[in-house]
């Protein structure tokens, strides 16, 4: 019995140790998005025009640069919330047009569309500790056959015209799947203690959350029956 007490023991600490984890990214990413909520009410509310999308890329890979420098510090907590406020910021405008277009009830849906899904897959790996970490190489190869894609199409519309409604809904079911994918990935992932950073694990989910709504709400709008 004294053999083993040291196993049980480094059991205990890696299991209180993924716990933390847990609810230290649990609590940022409630603050972190109401905070982007907050940030595109203030967007709506002064009537900002949708940002430039390449300024929009810049600062996403600029802040996303900073943040894996600033993530093992306090500065860290402060780059995310610049990052998720930005994004919120960003977000404001275009779900106004949404919403002016098509109805606030399709932001509505979109919003509980996008609740249901990260509660229900988030909450399925948490009780039944199943292992989605086997999903890393298809999420890596779908997200980077999606990036280049959005990319590719956002330069040909915005510098040629060039627009074609099937393929934005088709990136927009891709990235759906995706998220969704990411989302049993990165809570297996904090299950299995392999991201121990909740600064990280923190804005992977946001991020999660944020692409899946922002592609609902593309889609919901293609089907709502308004033209």
């Amino acid at each position: 019995m004294q053999q083993n007490s040291p196993v049980i023991e480094r059991t205990r600490g890696h299991s209180i140790e993924i716990n933390k984890v847990l609810k230290n990214t649990y609590l940022l990413l409630s603050a972190t998005l109401l905070f982007s909520a907050a940030m595109a009410g203030l967007a709506v509310m002064m009537n900002v025009s949708p940002i430039n999308p390449f300024i929009y890329l810049a600062v996403i890979f600029g802040i996303s640069f900073l943040l894996s420098k600033t993530a093992d510090s306090p500065m860290g907590l402060v780059v995310t919330f610049a990052f998720t406020g930005f994004l919120g910021f960003y977000a404001g405008p275009i779900v106004s047009i949404y919403a002016s277009t098509f109805g606030s009830q399709i932001v509505v849906q979109a919003l509980a569309g996008t609740g249901l899904i990260f509660f229900a897959l988030s909450g399925y790996v948490l009780t039944t500790k199943k292992d989605f970490t086997f999903l890393r190489g298809f999420l890596f190869v779908g997200l980077m056959v999606g990036i280049v894609a959005s990319i590719g199409y956002l330069i040909a519309s915005y510098f040629f015209g060039l627009h074609i409604s099937g393929l934005s809904l088709a990136l927009s079911a891709l990235f759906v799947i995706l998220m969704s994918g990411f989302i049993l990935y990165d809570t297996s992932s904090i299950m299995r203690g392999e991201q121990t950073n909740y600064i990280i694990a923190t804005v992977s989910m946001y991020m999660n959350i944020y692409v899946l709504f922002m592609h609902l709400l593309n889609l919901l709008s293609a089907f709502s029956g308004d033209d």
